[in-house]
């Protein structure tokens, strides 16, 4: 079960946009709501509104005949709000054309013309009392190589689906009368062989600041280090000036506790800037006894940079940043505030079930809360930079990060992309490590590769002196190309040559970057090659990987091996293994795609935590399996386990360390029940052979909503027998029906080879169970009131729920 208080640190975004002069000195506006969208054609331009037949980039502001013109009519097009997904909208199809397989059988891509095209339109004002300030669009993350024009006038592109873009528009802004912002995505190719959703999943931002400001893109970096039992805090700020003639300016910066109580200030410091010129100022505080950064207690201080021009406040920039030490010890392992703590990881893509990429900020939070239970410390953001919410999801809640860049490729463009994911991320002290890239098997071994990751490498100290990085590599024990310069060794798999590696390399820390790879479904515990399910033991795994218990147990007992990522912490679209089509998504979550747990989810909180752990697969209903044996698999961390059918002992065993417990049983209805004794203290556990369902049960993860139009809620889904007991195999169809300002916005069951809809027409909300669960996710709309959500379902008792 989800921790509430672990989801209670998340205060959901509440701002407006309020273009007047009496708004902040610096806005940094959510620019979500209210846009219009439409597919449009990667190979027909007519029917791509005339992009493509008309002159778009001849003449500034001038793209007459398409829908890049101000003036043109959108009022067919689709309300929508961001972050927005448009390719899990689409039906599960099977094809050849094009790598289906990877996207999720989602029919977007070069093969799929009439869905790869995303136009995008918002209407926006802006006050004339605000002239003279510097306006600039902001956009999180758009899936793909987007476009973007203001008011007829192209500001810019950019190619990746992952890295921010910021376009500065002041110059082609109207006062006092409509703005007309566009937005082109084209998703015909792709980056990953993952599903990766279309369109701008992210956020969008209008950010407006005065000509002479702190830089936009990490104008402010806070880094700190030991001063025996206090702390310094450095400062640097970078202030840019846009004004047409010479400024000068003031700087200071000033740390604050979380509720806002100064604790140091720097004094100020002059500046002299010429037209359009950037400096950099570094300043230096001190904290006395300062609370440490941990995963414990992820306490943030603040940061406050403040540019003063003419006695005047005119800019102001606050960052949250985190006091804490890492060292990467090559015999030692990982230490953290001088701890020393085994890495106990994740990877994880960025769908979840119901709205693909185009997660709601509170699921970000929502997740890591799940992995949090099930004692992960790390996360690893494969392959691509996460969405910024993702980081401050984990340096709320105490997780620490590896931040990966797309591609090991130093071309001007993803060098490009490298900074600004350095330059992006750097003040969030969840982050304790950069990754260059990930299996570039092409480029690994060689003198092209070497070099390339050289390159990289002095980008990363360039930005970021504080930390180091490494490269996920899938070579065993290989001393050549990028593994020759890489500070900290990454191991995707091959973990049987890292004793050898370690032996030959002793002066380099060595880490798992990607490790596992078991293949289950939930609740399913015979193979299944009609459905392509897989049994939920941890025994399948494909011939590169090892289950987890294989890893863990080689983790564990090393010192030198910081410990590592498994991948993966959740199911995700694409990459179905072993099998494909009817597969929609893979099968190498530790929880499904809705985070639901899988058997070997217990498997790892057993040995990560020291909850008190004892769980039972599989499930105890078997009609018709009467007289045969059922293997059932215990995971715990108790000393020992005696397990008991209907009240007959079925023998004890002592539960060897990192591992599990396995009985024959051979199947009678009623009751089993394993006795475990943990330091002394019992624990029980059972599972029971249930009756038909009769009533519908949601749960949520809270009962509140912030009415933003951005906040979300989680309902879990579930049916259970007259004795309110949770039927495992439940495959009921459930309606929903919702009331009040609030809206459905997904739907899913975990189920690999589930082909309903993500996305249900208004009013037609629903969704099977999949032994036993199904999720929906609810948005909060933008007025107060009570939500009331209704679910049904055929012979079943419904249920209400009130927000």
């Amino acid at each position: 079960m989800i921790r509430k208080d672990l989801l209670l640190l998340f205060t959901a975004l509440t701002i407006g946009f309020t273009a007047s002069a009496q708004s902040p000195l610096r806005r940094h506006i959510n620019f979500d709501s209210n846009w219009k969208f439409s597919l449009g054609h990667a190979g027909n331009a007519e029917r791509d509104f005339n992009y493509g037949l008309e002159t778009a980039f001849s003449k500034s502001g001038s793209a007459n005949n398409t829908c890049i013109e101000p003036r043109f009519n959108d009022n067919t097009w689709q309300d929508i709000q961001l972050p927005h997904d448009w390719a899990v909208g689409l039906p599960f199809q099977y094809s050849k054309k094009g790598d289906l397989e990877g996207k999720g059988y989602k029919p977007v891509g070069g093969g799929f013309p009439e869905n790869s095209i995303g136009w995008y339109r918002k209407s926006f004002d802006v006050a004339r009392a605000d002239s003279g300030n510097r306006f600039v669009i902001q956009l999180d993350g758009v899936y793909r190589d987007s476009k973007v024009w203001v008011n007829g006038y192209y500001v810019g592109s950019n190619f990746s689906g992952y890295t921010a873009a910021s376009y500065d528009i002041t110059d082609v802004l109207q006062f006092d009368k409509p703005n007309v912002l566009v937005v082109r995505a084209d998703a015909t190719q792709n980056e990953g062989w993952f599903y990766e959703g279309a369109g701008i999943y992210r956020h969008v931002w209008l950010n407006v600041f005065n000509n002479l400001h702190i830089a936009s893109d990490g104008g402010v970096f806070v880094h700190t280090s030991d001063k025996g039992n206090d702390a310094t805090v450095t400062i640097e700020t970078t202030v840019k000036n846009d004004n047409i003639a010479a400024a000068n300016a003031t700087v200071y910066t000033v740390i604050t506790n979380r509720e806002g109580k100064t604790l140091a200030q720097s004094k100020p410091q002059p500046l002299s800037l010429a037209t359009y010129e950037s400096k950099t100022l570094t300043q230096a505080l001190t904290l006395t006894q300062p609370q440490r950064w941990s995963l414990e207690n992820p306490y943030l201080y603040r940061a406050v940079a403040i540019v003063q021009s003419n006695g005047k406040t005119i800019d102001s920039v606050k960052v949250r940043f985190g006091v804490r030490t890492i060292v990467m010890d090559k015999d030692k392992g990982l230490f953290l505030n001088g701890k020393n703590i085994k890495v106990q990881g994740v990877c994880c893509h960025q769908d979840h079930a119901g709205v693909g990429v185009a997660l709601p900020d509170y699921v970000q939070y929502y997740r890591i809360a799940l992995l949090k239970e099930m004692g992960t410390n790390a996360y690893r953001t494969s392959h691509n930079p996460p969405t910024p919410e993702l980081l401050d999801a984990c340096d709320s809640l105490g997780m620490i990060v590896m931040d990966e860049a797309r591609l090991l490729n130093s071309g001007s463009e993803y060098e490009t992309q490298l900074r600004s994911l350095i330059l992006r991320d750097r003040n969030h002290p969840s982050i304790f490590i950069w990754s260059i890239g990930n299996e570039e098997f092409q480029t690994q071994y060689t003198n092209i590769g070497k070099r390339i990751a050289e390159h990289q490498l002095i980008i990363q100290k360039e930005l970021d002196p504080s930390r180091t990085s490494t490269y996920a590599a899938n070579m065993p024990n290989v001393y050549y190309g990028v593994n020759q310069v890489i500070p900290v060794r990454g191991f995707n798999y091959n973990l049987g040559g890292i004793d050898g590696y370690h032996k030959d390399h002793p002066e380099q820390p060595v880490i798992g970057t990607e490790v596992a790879s078991t293949v289950t479904t939930r609740g399913v515990y015979v193979k299944d090659t009609i459905n392509g399910y897989v049994p939920d033991y941890d025994s399948t795994y494909p011939a590169w990987a090892s289950t987890a218990e294989i890893w863990w147990k080689l983790a564990a007992v090393r010192p030198w091996f910081m410990g590592g990522f498994a991948w993966t912490g959740f199911d995700y679209r694409g990459e179905p293994t072993p099998y494909s089509w009817p597969n929609i998504n893979s099968h190498f979550g530790i929880m499904d795609v809705c985070g639901f747990p899988k058997n070997v989810y217990y498997y790892y909180q057993s040995w990560w935590t020291d909850k008190d752990v004892l769980n039972i697969a599989p499930h105890w209903n078997w009609s018709g399996k009467e007289g045969q044996p059922i293997l059932v698999w215990i995971n715990t961390n108790a000393e020992n386990v005696e397990l008991f059918l209907n009240g007959k002992s079925l023998g004890k065993k002592d539960m060897p360390v990192n591992g599990h417990l396995r009985w024959s049983v051979n199947y009678e209805p009623g009751t089993l029940e394993a006795v475990a004794y943990k330091k002394g203290k019992k624990i029980t556990s059972k599972v029971e052979t249930t009756d038909v369902p009769k009533r519908i049960v949601l749960t949520p993860s809270k009962t509140t909503l912030q009415p933003d139009g951005e906040d979300a809620v989680v309902v879990n889904v579930s049916v259970v027998d007259s004795k309110g007991r949770t039927v495992p195999v439940a495959g009921d169809m459930i309606h929903f029906s919702l009331d009040g300002h609030a809206d459905i916005i997904g739907v899913g069951n975990g189920d690999p080879s589930c082909h309903e809809p993500d996305k249900c027409l208004p009013g037609a909300w629903q969704r099977s169970l999949f032994n036993g669960h199904a999720q929906l996710i609810i948005k909060a709309g933008n007025k107060p009131g009570a939500v009331v959500l209704k679910a049904t379902g055929n012979g079943l008792e419904s249920a209400t729920l009130t927000f």
